[in-house]
């Protein structure tokens, strides 16, 4: 089923007005990369607009994304269309136009080769750590001071190519692991939206999937 386009008009403006966080999910757009290591951020977002029942049907933004209530906080869905490194692009001109600070207005989701398969980590602020996706949002908005939650999908096997690895798919067993860290991750939303990023991080940051 196509996403519905939505015209966004004076009325639909005012609709959309009061939105107090901007939950991001790194991944690239083409129906080649779903399901890929690199588009897992894309995989928490269709999560929670699931679980929250948000509408993921505005483009706007060189962006897909959904208005909704996440556990009681407004917040815009997003998952950008400019490609991987190039994910600032869409995530800095969706804070100037809400006229939001990264810092505690913004939270990222993306993949962390860094971390075993299935393990998620939240932090409050950080470098890039490599990822080119979160190098971008912090080149375009000039600030590193924003919560993320990295998606653990396994270090790439020596001789790999790395574009190559994060491109590739998960084995089904690693799926599993996945499926279940998204879940994880979208409970840990829910507590960082309400500004309780101390408790994602003590619940989910010393939680192991083997």
């Amino acid at each position: 089923m196509g996403f519905l386009q939505v015209m966004w008009k004076k009325k639909d403006t005012e609709a959309a007005g009061g939105i107090m966080y901007i939950i991001a999910g790194l991944g690239n757009p083409d129906k080649k990369y779903v399901n890929t290591r690199h588009n897992v951020g894309f995989d928490v977002i269709d999560a929670l607009a699931e679980q929250y029942n948000i509408n993921m049907n505005i483009r706007k933004h060189k962006a897909v994304c959904g208005i909704g209530t996440v556990e009681g906080v407004k917040a815009l869905l997003v998952k950008p269309q400019t490609y991987m490194n190039l994910s600032g692009e869409s995530v800095a001109e969706i804070l100037a136009y809400y006229k939001l600070n990264a810092a505690g207005h913004l939270l990222v989701a993306y993949d962390d080769i860094s971390l075993a398969c299935g393990n998620i980590r939240i932090r409050a602020k950080g470098s890039a750590g490599g990822h080119n996706g979160i190098k971008n949002i912090i080149a375009r908005t000039g600030s590193d001071a924003f919560a993320r939650i990295k998606i653990g999908v396994g270090e790439k096997p020596a001789g790999w190519d790395l574009a190559d690895y994060v491109l590739g798919r998960f084995s089904q067993a690693e799926r599993r692991l996945i499926d279940g860290a998204v879940a994880d991750a979208v409970t840990a939303a829910g507590y960082v939206v309400n500004g309780g990023i101390d408790r994602a991080m003590n619940e989910f940051n010393r939680k192991n999937r083997e």
